[in-house]
């Protein structure tokens, strides 16, 4: 007999995403909320045939963000300042909702800048959205609730 309450996964659809506080447009796709430590093997003189495995540098991945191609030139804006040497860093976050659209939780970024823009892939031969794609990097992500 089960007993407690029941416990859904949330919907990986139901998101949205903030630069500086601020909700930015409606994207369609949110990739990187990852990190990883590099692993650094010392060897003492003391233990045989063995390492010892330390925690190294942390690092994360960019934060890949995907939207139907509009006329908001905000994402290109920002980009634009950084290929002319004028880098504007954001701190952000990357929020997902529950079914009732309250937030579940929530990835903080920090120091976030646009290291890469590109624009959507055009083919005659089909009818799909036009998709742009930005990634930010950034130095730090946090998993908040």
């Amino acid at each position: 007999m089960a007993t407690g309450d029941r416990v859904d996964p949330y919907a990986a659809f139901n998101f949205s995403i903030e630069l500086d506080g601020v909700p930015a447009a409606g994207f369609s796709e949110v990739s990187g909320l990852d990190s990883e430590t590099d692993i650094v093997e010392y060897r003492t003189g003391d233990l045989e045939n063995r390492v010892t495995k330390l925690p190294g540098l942390k690092k994360y991945p960019n934060i890949v963000l995907k939207r139907g191609f509009t006329k908001d030139r905000a994402l290109w804006e920002w980009r634009k300042g950084v290929m002319d040497g004028r880098t504007e860093r954001k701190s952000g976050s990357i929020v997902l909702y529950n079914e009732a659209r309250e937030v579940a939780l929530r990835w903080n970024f920090t120091d976030g800048w646009p290291s890469k823009w590109q624009g959507p892939a055009l083919n005659a031969k089909n009818n799909e959205v036009a998709i742009e794609t930005l990634e930010i990097a950034h130095e730090r992500l946090e998993l908040a609730a």
